[in-house]
């Protein structure tokens, strides 16, 4: 017997309808830019009229506004959403490999991807998301980083520094090589010789700060 309480309610035509305007405008967006996407474009490749459209949405703007929305959601906003124990911190090495996996699985999934390419494309017109990047991919992932750090210098994993510094300096190359990535993958270019330097950034960065034991004689 199915228990009706834990089943999934599907999704109404109207609701799969404005899904689907939401995933044919990111990829659009993502390839063409949104400025010269129309909503005739985004109709037009769903096949069905504008009017039909604009009973989801009002305008283009509002479609982009939703989007937007949808990157503080996104996985690059949570990535310490495993780590919320009080002593997160003393995971060390292995805390620090799993922001990093998430970085290179973000940069190889195709909804994040369109994401990704959005941002950086609008991030110069819209303030909302100067602010969204501001706020939820930088400021919040740096503070969060730097008070593990700094825990962790507390209990002598790692050599005391300044913990925001180091902060910034492990996050840096993660976007360097998500924005790498996809720039490879837009001129159709082979990604093999990114995959392992993720893996690599996070040994070098902790071989760098990890506290060597000293041997003493007493």
């Amino acid at each position: 017997m199915v228990d009706e309480t834990n089943a999934t309610k599907p999704l109404s035509r109207g609701d799969r309808t404005k899904n689907a305007v939401l995933d044919v405008s990111l990829r659009l967006f993502a390839v063409n830019g949104y400025k010269a996407t129309s909503v005739r474009d985004i109709a037009g490749e769903l096949g069905i009229k504008q009017s039909a459209l604009y009973n989801h949405f009002k305008s283009k703007d509002e479609i982009l506004s939703t989007l937007i929305s949808e990157l503080t959601s996104s996985a690059i906003t949570k990535l310490f959403s495993n780590f919320s124990a009080p002593d997160a911190h003393k995971q060390g090495k292995m805390l620090l490999s799993s922001v990093a996996t998430t970085f290179k699985l973000i940069s190889f999934d195709s909804k994040n991807e369109a994401l990704f390419k959005l941002l950086m494309q609008e991030i110069f017109n819209n303030i909302n998301i100067r602010e969204i990047y501001n706020e939820y991919f930088y400021q919040e992932n740096v503070k969060k980083l730097s008070s593990y750090l700094f825990s962790m210098m507390q209990d002598e994993m790692i050599e005391p520094s300044d913990p925001l510094l180091l902060a910034n300096e492990f996050f840096a190359p993660l976007f360097f090589y998500q924005m790498q990535i996809t720039l490879l993958k837009i001129d159709k270019k082979s990604t093999s010789s990114m995959v392992s330097l993720f893996e690599k950034h996070v040994e070098f960065f902790w071989d760098t700060v990890k506290l060597e034991k000293k041997d003493t004689l007493f």
